[in-house]
C-alpha cells in the first residue's frame, strides 16, 4: 500500500476502542497473517498478546486492541475468521467481559520520596517488586484506566523505564471467549 492510501485510511483517534478475540492454531505466520488484514486497512494495532492456550496446545489465543469504526472492524473480524489458522474471532465491545492488564514501573526514588510513592503504591494495590539505592519496580494489575491513573500520579516523581502487558479479557458466564 502506498503511504498517500495508508494516511487517506489512517483511522482518527475519536473512535472507540474494541478489543477482540481470536483464537489460532499454534503455527508459524499465523500472527503475521492476523495483523495484515488490520495493516491493509491501515488500522494500528494498541496491543497485542498473545498466549498459549493451557487446555490444549495446539492453540493459542490473541488478545487485539485497536480504535476504529464498528462496520469496518466488523468487516475486517469476517475476514480474520476466514484465515486458514484461525479457529474463531470476536469483538468483545459491549459484552459483559472481564479485563485486566499488568504494568511494570520503574521510578527513580530517593529515600525521602518513598513514604510518598508506597502510599499511592498503596491505594492502587501495586506491589513493590524490587527496591534498590536510588529506584524502585513497582507491579499493578486491574484495568486500563486504573493502570493509567496510576502511572500518571507517579510522573513527577521520575519514571525511568515502563511496561505494560496490553489488555486480557474473558467472557462472563459460560460462553467461550
Amino acid at each position: 500500500m502506498s503511504t498517500a492510501l495508508a494516511a487517506a485510511v489512517t483511522v482518527p483517534e475519536g473512535n472507540p476502542l474494541h478489543t477482540i478475540s481470536v483464537l489460532v492454531r499454534n503455527q508459524p505466520g499465523v500472527l503475521v497473517r492476523v495483523a495484515l488484514v488490520f495493516a491493509r486497512r491501515g488500522y494500528n494495532i494498541e496491543s497485542l498478546v498473545v498466549s498459549p492456550d493451557p487446555t490444549d496446545a495446539g492453540f493459542s489465543r490473541m488478545t487485539i486492541t485497536c480504535r476504529g469504526a464498528a462496520d469496518t472492524l466488523e468487516q475486517m473480524i469476517r475476514q480474520v475468521a476466514k484465515l486458514v489458522d484461525v479457529v474463531r474471532a470476536i469483538d468483545h465491545t459491549g459484552q459483559s467481559v472481564v479485563e485486566t492488564e499488568i504494568a511494570l514501573i520503574k521510578l527513580q526514588a530517593e529515600v525521602s520520596e518513598r513514604t510518598e510513592i508506597l502510599q499511592i503504591a498503596e491505594h492502587y494495590k501495586a506491589k513493590v517488586v524490587d527496591c534498590g539505592t536510588g529506584s524502585l519496580i513497582l507491579r499493578v494489575t486491574g484495568g486500563s484506566e486504573k493502570l493509567d491513573s496510576f502511572i500518571s500520579l507517579l510522573r513527577p516523581f521520575g519514571l525511568v523505564e515502563l511496561v505494560r502487558s496490553g489488555k486480557i479479557l474473558m467472557t462472563r458466564g459460560p460462553e467461550a471467549t
